[in-house]
């Protein structure tokens, strides 16, 4: 499994963010020579195109490129964004959706199948993307070996990029610091504790069930206790069923959160008083993973997407968002992570625990068929 260290741990020499400025993904010099739609479609590497050169080319030839379920203050994609709109001007960004759920999006490619405006690129909770790899087309990025095996599908089906620990946050000026699952029982947080999302469908929903579920004793082999948790807050009249947006945070509609610690934190541009916890004992860790669209509409952009999002660059951009990247350990070794962004990171618990695979699948069968009665 990936290894979450203390922020401690991950310091090393330093990488020069400023220079982000005039990042390049440009390699060595290829021929004019371009792949076709179908040949993008099929490329599982970027040796199918030649170079990055050919690579670029064929996305600027395509023109567009549609991301979905993106929010621009979810770990910095904002400004991962914006750096790709700057560094590729020729190519469109179209951001479908940014509020959506994982599964929404599949949806959304189902929907739009065929169509210039189906999504090109996903990025996913775990357990959803375990359930929809017929949607995906292989593609390893030419960084693929920095990434733990732990974190990608052998052949590039899918591929963790950016992750976190499960974390509470909260109004400090109104609420108590939890300092365990139990004390959001009690009175004081009565009509006041929100999740992101639908277990079932949202990975970030699915984790604050993994992380109640270990807190309570329970193992990621069996959700059960996580969602009795969460039954048992919802009989208490603790439990908000409002969907967790930026709005609903300053607002202060969702005064109390299970979210990734580095959204969690986000809130805080927006509240003073907002604070977060990782709670002790057992910490739940998991990434997010991205996708390719095996009937993109822009098969040459999407792949073009992938490689940029696995760059230096753009990982320590994670990093600026509060997220771990993927290839933080090998970035480590290599002296091309940010040393102040690492060290930045918050102390995380001295055990942590992953879901495997099979967990998740099992899981994301639990929910789907508990979650619904249990919190009704």
């Amino acid at each position: 499994m990936p290894t979450f260290l203390p922020r401690r741990g991950r310091a090393v020499a330093g990488f020069a963010l400023a220079a982000i400025a005039v990042f390049s993904l440009a390699g060595c010099a290829g021929t004019d020579a371009s792949a076709s739609g179908s040949d993008a479609a099929a490329a599982t590497s970027l040796d199918d195109f030649g170079t990055l050169a050919d690579l670029e080319a064929a996305a600027k030839a395509e023109g567009a490129l549609n991301v979905i379920a993106l929010p621009r203050d979810w770990a910095n994609y904002g400004e991962i964004i914006d750096l790709f709109a700057e560094t590729y001007p020729e190519i469109t960004i179209t951001e479908q959706s940014p509020d959506i759920s994982s599964a929404e999006e599949i949806q959304a490619a189902e929907t739009n199948e065929g169509l210039d405006t189906a999504p090109d690129v996903f990025d996913l909770g775990l357990t959803v993307a375990l359930q929809n790899t017929d949607t995906f087309a292989p593609y390893q990025v030419q960084t693929w070996d920095d990434i733990p095996d732990a974190l990608k599908e052998p052949s590039g089906l899918f591929v963790g990029d950016y992750g976190g620990y499960m974390s509470i946050g909260y109004d400090s000026s109104t609420y108590p610091e939890p300092a365990s699952l139990d004390d959001l029982l009690g009175s004081d947080y009565t009509a006041a504790v929100a999740i992101n999302g639908d277990p079932p469908q949202a990975g970030a929903a699915f984790a604050a069930v993994g992380l109640a579920t270990v807190q309570s004793g329970g193992t990621l082999d069996d959700f059960q206790p996580g969602i009795d948790f969460f039954s048992e807050l919802n009989a208490a009249g603790n439990m908000l069923k409002v969907d967790v947006t930026s709005a609903t945070v300053a607002s202060g509609e969702t005064p109390v959160v299970f979210d990734w610690d580095y959204l969690n934190a986000a809130h805080s541009a927006d509240n003073a008083d907002w604070k977060v916890v990782v709670l002790p004992g057992t910490g739940y860790a998991g990434y997010y993973n991205q996708a390719i669209n095996k009937d993109a509409p822009h098969p040459a952009a999407a792949r073009l997407w992938q490689e940029f999002l696995y760059s230096d660059d753009v990982q320590n951009l994670w990093l600026k968002g509060g997220a771990r990247p993927a290839r933080m350990e090998a970035m480590t070794e290599a002296g091309t992570i940010d040393e102040t962004l690492a060290a930045a990171l918050p102390a995380v618990p001295e055990k942590t625990v992953v879901p495997t695979e099979a967990q998740s699948t099992d899981a994301g069968t639990l929910l789907g068929e508990k979650w619904a009665s249990a919190v009704q």
